[in-house]
């Protein structure tokens, strides 16, 4: 966990120093939010890279290692995913801040433990069924997933789970907005408050804050049109990825 606060005061120090200009608590959370999800995301391309390159290698085991590390905190096992209908069920809308889908699960009433569900492409979906050897079956059960212009994630279990079947899935979650909260002074200031209800740090990992302040730092840098001061943060994250690729 990186604490909002922290965040904050390193990057109004630094946008302050020659007189940059002020960023107000609501263009920092705005920032805040981008930047946690910017940096989020990448670990996934980061992963599948490092993976690609790791062949017969041990270089980048401790990379793999620390990025599985990091999207482990967002993992949530045997969600619940609600009511199929013919076979199909949301996903995306029926698990809090859904990212990600990893695993698929059913335990259909006549089994005793949970199936583990292999995904198929929707283009093989009718060659898998129409198979003697390889149709689905509640001893091997496939799925296929497909997105709606008001569901980002559905999918579709063969052979349809029933009323008394169970269906669970592992996803990775979204991380929670950050939010720096405060009250307004006498004299019109903002200052911090940890006690508010809606406070949130940011859900990253702890080694995060100096990216974190750098990307925010970027954006802050074009919203008062200081192109320096985004050109800095700019060069200084060049600089902490080419460190991290040593």
């Amino acid at each position: 966990m990186v604490i909002v606060d922290n965040v904050y005061q390193k990057v109004l120090a630094m946008a302050n120093k020659e007189q940059r200009g002020y960023i107000t608590p609501q263009e920092f959370n705005l920032f805040a939010d981008y930047a946690q999800m910017d940096i989020f995301e990448q670990y996934f391309y980061d992963l599948e890279q490092k993976q690609r390159s790791i062949g017969n290698e041990t270089d980048y085991s401790d990379i793999v290692s620390n990025i599985e590390e990091k999207i482990s905190m967002f993992t949530i096992t045997d969600g619940t995913i609600g009511t199929f209908s013919d076979g199909i069920a949301s996903v995306s809308s029926n698990l809090a801040n859904f990212y990600r889908l990893g695993s698929v699960k059913v335990l259909y009433s006549t089994a005793v433990n949970y199936k583990t569900v292999d995904k198929v492409q929707l283009n093989e979906i009718n060659k898998y069924e129409n198979s003697p050897l390889a149709a689905p079956t509640k001893f091997n059960p496939v799925y296929t997933k497909f997105a709606t212009t008001t569901e980002s994630v559905k999918i579709k279990i063969y052979p349809s789970p029933g009323a008394t079947d169970t269906t669970v899935v592992d996803y990775i979650r979204r991380p929670v907005s950050p939010n720096w909260t405060y009250i307004i002074s006498s004299n019109n200031n903002a200052l911090y408050n940890p006690n508010a209800a809606d406070h949130q740090n940011f859900e990253l990992h702890g080694s995060e804050e100096s990216n974190l302040v750098t990307k925010i730092l970027q954006l802050a840098g074009i919203a008062i049109k200081d192109f320096n001061l985004a050109q800095a943060a700019g060069q200084k994250e060049i600089s902490d990825i080419q460190q991290e690729k040593q």
